[in-house]
Formats: structure tokens, C-alpha cells, sequence
């Protein structure tokens, strides 16, 4: 693997393997970085039933001694144990939490009646141009819904650090990491590819059969990143003496 990494990208798709002559639903977590030279890599698929930071751990060691020395921002979805792993493994490197999965997890118990005003509510929140503007709107959001969906709004004030780490960046950087819609998109091409096989005899079935579908995915990734050229320099400038590692 390559030294330093600008983003890593992490998410989880499930599976049914059996296990104990039963079937349990496991998680193939992957794990995608974006290269110094603006393109997507595969670092790895790891399968387990339960996120913890010791399971996290596990994974940013073994990326670590394969000889990722670096990552400037790790994008996920609200993984279980993350944060504390990266901060035990890769201390200089910030999280950004996935928009995305935020609103659908923190929307879960809110009204059909309402929804389509909160979500509208929540978009006014992170579209905003500076932090100051975001934290105003999120002031508001607070106001306006806290009594009735108490749970949604706390979500988004506890989360709050975790999930405006891009306002720290020009724009061109945070449509990259502003949702995780690159393992996403990734995700989607390994369930297309195993999507007639519902379940795996063992988890050694499954890791072969993400293994295989890796290989033919990043068969054809050509492109490099939008705009990357402009990305990189600005990148460069923010994580000035650590593009060596």
C-alpha cells in the first residue's frame, strides 16, 4: 500500500453466512483510499459481526503494517469503536461522518407528516457556507424541534464535531468528503455482483467472493478524482511537511 492517503473511505455492507448450523447476518467492512495521485484503491475488506474499537483497531494496525503511514481524513459512516481507533492509531488524521447516514439515522422516528420539513431544515444546516452559519441554523433546528423529536436533534448536537469537520476545508475538498457517495457507489457494485448468491457457507466464501468482485471493479477505474490537480495543491498547503509521511 502507499504511504500516505489524502481520504479513506469506510462503510459496511451485510451478508448471511452460516455459522453454528445457522445463518447470522455479518459485515464486510471496506475500506477505500483515495491516492496521492487522485485515484480510488481498495485497501481491504474486513468481516466481522460486531463494530468495537478493539475490531477497529485491528484493522488500522494491519493498514498500518502493510505501510499506510498517514491519512489526512478518514470518511464513515457512524461506525462503532472508529473514533477512538484512529485516534489511537493514526492520531493527526480527522473524521468526517457521513451527511448522509446522519440524516437517515437521526430521521428514523420523525413523522411522515413531518419529514419533509425536517429534512429541509437539516439541509439548511449543512449546505451553509461557513461553520458559524451551520451552527446558527443548527441553533434554530434545535429550537424549532427539539421538544418534538428530542432524540434527532441530540443526535446532531452530540455528532456535531464529527460531522462539520468539512467547513475546515475549500470547497473542492468537502464535495469529496462531504458524504460517503464514493464507497457507496463501490457498495452498490459489489451487491450487483453478488447479488444471486443471498447467502455464504462460511465467512472464507464470502471474503473470496469480495475478493474476486474487487478485482474486476478496479479493472476499470481510469479516472482520477474531479478536479484533483486543484484538490492536491490545496491539500498540500493544509497538511504542509506531512505529504512524506
Amino acid at each position: 500500500l502507499e504511504a500516505v492517503y489524502p481520504f479513506i473511505f469506510m462503510d459496511a455492507i451485510h451478508y448471511k453466512v452460516r455459522e453454528d448450523h445457522r445463518y447470522v447476518t455479518k459485515a464486510a467492512y471496506v475500506v477505500l483510499g483515495i491516492t496521492m495521485d487522485g485515484r480510488k484503491d481498495i485497501l481491504g475488506v474486513w468481516i466481522g459481526e460486531h463494530e468495537s474499537s478493539k475490531f477497529w483497531l485491528n484493522v488500522l494496525n494491519d493498514l498500518k503494517s502493510r505501510g499506510v503511514l498517514d491519512v489526512y481524513l478518514f470518511c464513515t459512516d457512524g461506525l462503532c469503536g472508529m473514533m477512538e481507533a484512529i485516534h489511537a492509531v493514526y492520531p493527526q488524521s480527522r473524521l468526517q461522518r457521513c451527511i448522509v447516514h446522519q440524516i437517515r439515522s437521526s430521521t428514523r422516528f420523525v413523522s411522515w407528516k413531518d419529514i419533509k420539513q425536517v429534512v429541509a431544515d437539516l439541509k439548511k444546516i449543512y449546505t451553509s457556507v461557513t461553520l458559524d452559519e451551520a451552527e446558527e441554523n443548527l441553533l434554530q433546528f434545535s429550537e424549532k424541534w427539539r421538544n418534538q423529536y428530542p432524540s434527532c436533534v441530540k443526535s446532531w448536537e452530540e455528532n456535531w464535531e464529527v460531522l462539520s469537520t468539512f467547513y475546515e476545508y475549500p470547497p473542492e475538498v468537502r464535495k469529496i468528503i462531504y458524504t460517503t457517495n464514493i464507497i457507496e457507489g463501490l457498495n452498490r457494485q459489489f451487491r450487483q455482483i453478488t447479488k444471486n448468491k443471498p447467502s455464504f457457507t462460511n465467512d472464507d466464501s464470502l471474503r473470496r467472493m469480495l475478493y474476486l468482485a474487487s478485482q474486476r471493479i478496479t479493472k476499470r477505474w481510469r479516472t482520477r478524482c474531479q478536479n484533483w490537480d486543484l484538490v492536491l495543491s490545496q491539500l498540500e498547503i493544509m497538511f504542509s511537511g506531512r505529504a512524506a509521511g
